[in-house]
């Protein structure tokens, strides 16, 4: 039987999309809720079965949600979602009440839904920050939240990059199980030396050994696309892939989608021409100010940096392509984020940009659900 899963606050549904590709188990997403209307469009074209509810999560009831889906108490298998982390700040003593609260904060909705659903297991994602936000008391209220609700919980914090992802992005995850048993957290599998930000305590932080195979590259991922310039596009493939990221991300597509690119201004690609590891390589007289991380070009032969909602804009955090004078296409981010070539996006250019710059990357999903997959 499929493993059946609650995705809240599921922006595109990568992160579930992720635990669907498993290979070890079946996990079925059967629900999900997001606020924005663009980001429901996107989970339903490729949750084609599940039940999708786009609105405020504070004013969607449990029973509702229950009576649509025919699910009785207990037949949910795991919760798996990443409040936004704003709804962290006003986190107080969980009341263990299944009533609506206009006042809740967005990480209480998700303990609501555990509550009142009392899944197998959980697992939340969310920004490096949540450990350190206020000295952990944060993190400490969540983990006694789950305690009283009846979960054990642990987090650490994973690099995408050691997972099969070409881009160092690092996520806090906490699993949670019923208490009695124990969800086991994925190994790394692969190396990367690039600076992060990582968590004081070392012991919090899955890390890869040296003798590790090196992380998969931006080139990695995006070498086999067609090679096109300042606002051109590319609607076929034109090589045949050569490392194992590009095939798998391919699937049996014939057809290539979202390689775009921007069509930069005549001073943009003068400065883009300039690019490098950081904005110290753009001439002054170009650039009247800026991040350093600007204006700067990706390593072909490293994982990239965390991508962002910007990044088909070279004034965005580090988005040029390694070797052409252009910014990375929507497809190239895509790809980035370890999304596979047929997956779905609706909405117009600006919206799958952000929706692609804001999702948790499908692989690194992937790696959890088959570390906890035996659990089920």
């Amino acid at each position: 039987m499929a493993i059946k899963i609650f995705d809240l606050f599921c922006g595109t549904g990568g992160f579930s999309k992720g635990f669907e590709n498993t290979v070890n188990a079946k996990f079925e997403t059967i629900f999900g809720n997001d606020y924005l209307p663009i980001a429901i469009e996107t989970f339903k074209s490729n949750h084609k079965d599940a039940y999708a509810l786009c609105g405020d999560i504070r004013k969607i009831r449990c029973e509702e949600v229950q009576k649509s889906l025919k699910l009785k108490k207990g037949e949910l298998d795991l919760i798996i979602g990443g409040p936004p982390c704003q709804g962290f700040s006003s986190i107080r003593p969980f009341r263990s009440s299944n009533e609506d609260d206009p006042r809740n904060s967005l990480f209480e909705e998700f303990a609501r839904f555990v509550n009142f659903f009392r899944p197998k297991a959980l697992v939340l994602e969310n920004v490096v920050g949540l450990a350190t936000h206020k000295n952990g008391e944060t993190i400490d209220q969540i983990q006694s939240c789950f305690a009283l609700l009846g979960y054990e919980c642990e987090w650490k914090i994973l690099n995408a990059a050691h997972f099969g992802v070409p881009q160092r992005r690092e996520r806090l995850i906490l699993i949670g199980a019923q208490k009695g048993a124990k969800l086991t957290y994925p190994k790394p599998l692969f190396r990367s030396a690039e600076p992060t930000i990582g968590h004081r305590d070392k012991k919090k932080m899955l890390l890869s050994e040296s003798d590790f195979s090196q992380a998969i590259t931006v080139m990695d991922a995006i070498g086999d696309l067609p090679e096109i310039g300042s606002g051109e596009e590319a609607t076929i493939y034109t090589k045949k892939p050569h490392h194992y990221f590009q095939k798998e991300r391919r699937k049996n597509q014939k057809k290539l989608t979202m390689h775009s690119s921007t069509l930069h201004s005549p001073k943009m690609l003068e400065i883009i021409k300039h690019a490098g590891p950081n904005i110290s390589c753009i001439p002054k007289q170009l650039i009247s100010s800026g991040f350093s991380s600007c204006y700067s070009r990706l390593d072909a032969d490293k994982p990239s940096v965390t991508i962002t909602v910007n990044f088909v804009h070279p004034a965005s955090n580090r988005c040029i392509h390694p070797k052409l004078n252009r910014a990375l296409t929507p497809r190239e981010g895509a790809r980035i984020q370890s999304f596979d070539d047929d997956f779905l996006f609706a909405g117009n250019r600006s919206q799958v940009v952000k929706q692609i710059g804001n999702a948790v990357p499908p692989v690194l999903g992937q790696r959890i659900a088959e570390a906890i997959a035996p659990y089920f």
